[in-house]
């Protein structure tokens, strides 16, 4: 029980985003249904997750469409709450480590605003190159867990699928830029984000606040020496660029490499060849620092960072440390069910096969404010269930002997210094669930919220677990 009561603590923080206690109650009531469930079926597997009276599937669709909820606020509050709860988050040269990346999520209804056609990018051959769905971008904060590290998820929104006005000319790395914004850090970090995120657009975004960006360069990438003064200047600009450097090139020159053992994580026994320069970057206007990684089994690596006072060893762990997000991902598709929502809008006009971008700029008023209403339900269900995953992480970082204990089962392989997996407290904490509900005190709000709404007929099956 004493799980459950370390949970409530945690996301009691999050009273201040709700300006109504009930408000709360239902949002507590919806984390922790997407917590406890053992199926991935939207609503309906958190009313059976919790025992709750099949009437109040109803009620939770409602709180999930209410506009009592300010979603921005709370995914603000909720990155305060994880710098507090995890208070030793990974940090280099005193900056934070953020990550993010893009997720596509597939959707077939035809009532559902934002689903548009979507083209997936992937090695793996049991994935369609195109499926219909929601194109997503999130971000997640890495924290030290043990000897292993979490990517802890802050935010994640839909951001294609929908155009507002034929005015707007935001981009992917727009939104990007804004997402960062609503998380409200004061502090200085390092974005780290994959290739496509190396653009000068969030380069000069990052740096107007102060911000530093990690990320790796595509094959084909150019960058320029610095020009060197020679003589008496003559009239007209000042050359900003020299001579033309194919990044790609300078691998050839075996005599600049140097040999260093891996940063990254996981690796042991590993040998990198490294070569750093720092050059001009004509996207970002100024000098940037690329570094030429050469593994041993992985082939070649070209990555940048925009604070060229940062190592080479420094830069190749960070990005190492990118694919975090990815398990994240992984954990929150198949395990949180995070973007398993399947509301649909009544009076949408039904979507063509391998439709595109939806353009509302012609609509009408009411029409589009309906359009809203059901994308910010979707917002409030993923930001649910990233706060779930969350939870269950610093659970797990936090409490991992409470964890094992109450875990109720067995894995055939348990690792020492590893902490649990979400799954694992996932099911510790669906294993206590009963005994929380009936033995914490009458001042329990939540508690007393739940039995409140159980379904009398199945009261004696969680009292028999209890």
């Amino acid at each position: 029980m004493s799980l459950w009561l370390y949970w409530w603590e945690a996301i009691w923080l999050l009273r201040p985003a709700f300006s109504r206690l009930r408000t709360f109650l239902w949002f507590a009531t919806a984390v922790a249904g997407l917590t406890v469930r053992t199926e991935l079926m939207g609503v309906s597997s958190i009313v059976r997750g919790l025992a709750l009276k099949p009437l109040l599937y109803d009620r939770l669709l409602d709180h999930f469409h209410s506009t009592a909820v300010k979603t921005e606020a709370l995914v603000a509050l909720w990155t305060r709450v994880v710098l507090k709860l995890f208070p030793a988050p990974l940090r280099v040269n005193g900056r934070l480590v953020l990550v993010g990346d893009g997720i596509k999520a597939a959707k077939r209804g035809r009532k559902m605003p934002a689903v548009k056609l979507l083209h997936q990018q992937s090695d793996s051959n049991s994935k369609p190159e195109y499926i219909m769905g929601h194109s997503l971008q999130a971000l997640s904060i890495l924290i030290p867990a043990g000897s292993s590290v979490f990517a802890v998820p802050l935010v994640m929104r839909i951001h294609e699928g929908v155009i507002w006005s034929n005015r707007d000319k935001r981009t992917l790395l727009d939104k990007m830029l804004t997402l960062i914004g609503t998380l409200d850090i004061d502090q200085l970090f390092y974005f780290v984000a994959d290739a496509y995120y190396a653009s000068g657009k969030i380069i000069n975004g990052l740096l107007e606040q102060g911000q530093h960006l990690v990320t790796r360069m595509r094959s084909n990438a150019v960058a320029y020496r610095p020009v060197v003064a020679s003589g008496p200047r003559k009239r007209g600009r000042p050359r900003l660029y020299g001579k033309k450097v194919h990044l790609n090139a300078l691998f050839s020159d075996k005599a600049a490499l140097q040999a260093m053992p891996s940063p990254v994580y996981g690796e042991k026994d590993v040998t990198l060849q490294y070569r750093v320069c720092d050059l001009l970057w004509r996207p970002a206007g100024r000098i940037v620092r690329f570094v030429l990684v050469i593994h041993p089994a992985r082939g070649r690596c070209l990555l940048m960072c925009t604070d060229t006072g940062l190592s080479a060893s420094e830069i190749i762990r960070l990005y190492g440390l990118r694919f975090k997000i990815e398990h994240t991902f992984k954990q929150a598709v198949n395990h949180i069910g995070t973007l398993a929502y399947h509301f649909w809008m009544q009076k949408m006009k039904p979507l063509r096969r391998r439709n595109g971008n939806q353009h509302l700029h012609r609509e009408t008023l009411d029409y589009r404010n309906l359009v809203k209403r059901k994308l910010n339900a979707y917002h409030l269900f993923i930001q649910a269930g990233v706060i779930a995953q969350g939870l269950l992480q610093y659970l797990s970082a936090a409490f991992p002997q409470i964890v094992w204990q109450s875990f109720g089962s067995w894995l055939r392989t348990i690792r020492p210094g590893i902490p649990p997996s979400e799954l694992v407290v996932a099911t510790a904490l669906r294993q206590r669930l009963p005994e929380f509900l009936l033995n914490s005190p009458e001042s329990n709000l939540f508690t007393k919220f739940i039995l409140e709404r159980q379904d009398r007929d199945k009261i004696d099956l969680f009292r028999a677990a209890a």
